[in-house]
């Protein structure tokens, strides 16, 4: 288990990010922001700036209810070509972003803020991932399985998806969600984390 400093909230639904943080050691509380808190992002903002704003959208959000905590916000993207490929509406959709992916690298963006004392640091981590050529009938049974239905670009690294992919240039549990190491550097650089041999 990591010494904290302070408590730790982490501003979010996601059960992968969650599942990171404790298999890191760190104790937290999960304190989800309501999806309006993320309405406000202006969707025309570049891939990177997007994520950032709606990292910082969900960190405020959390440390306005828990100011005495510090408090995580993440936010994920998958780009591809420059484009924004969010959470599949429906399976249609899974299919038609998979089919897109099929043979091809993307980018995935995870832009995490640490709020502390009103304060906030902000980072963005990129990995390009690349996938191998995936035919109609893998991606059918793939959707059908329901594992895209939640998952930015239609697919999980760390399930099923990941059998679709040949290459991970960087983080990979950033394609899971959360950049860990970073992350903890992060919370120990706003003194958040007891650092082994500091004061």
């Amino acid at each position: 288990m990591i010494d904290l400093r302070r408590p730790l909230v982490l501003a979010s639904a996601s059960p992968r990010r969650k599942e990171l943080l404790e298999s890191a050691g760190l104790v937290f509380e999960v304190l989800a922001p309501p999806p309006a808190e993320e309405e406000g992002v202006d969707p025309s903002l570049p891939p990177v700036e997007s994520a950032r704003a709606s990292a910082l959208a969900k960190a405020s959000w959390a440390a306005g209810r828990r100011p005495d905590a510090a408090v995580l916000g993440a936010d994920t993207v998958v780009v591809l070509d420059g484009e924004v490929l969010g959470k599949p509406a429906d399976a249609a959709g899974a299919r038609r972003m998979l089919a897109r992916l099929s043979g091809r690298g993307h980018q995935v963006l995870t832009a995490f803020s640490v709020f502390v004392d009103g304060a906030a640091r902000t980072r963005v981590v990129e990995t390009e991932v690349s996938f191998r050529s995936l035919d109609e009938a893998v991606i059918g049974r793939y959707v059908d399985s329901g594992e895209p239905m939640d998952k930015a670009g239609a697919y999980a690294i760390q399930g099923a998806g990941g059998g679709f992919v040949d290459r991970v240039a960087g983080s990979y549990t950033n394609v899971v969600g959360l950049p860990l190491p970073e992350v903890l550097a992060g919370l120990a650089e706003c003194g958040v984390l007891a650092v082994p041999g500091g004061d």
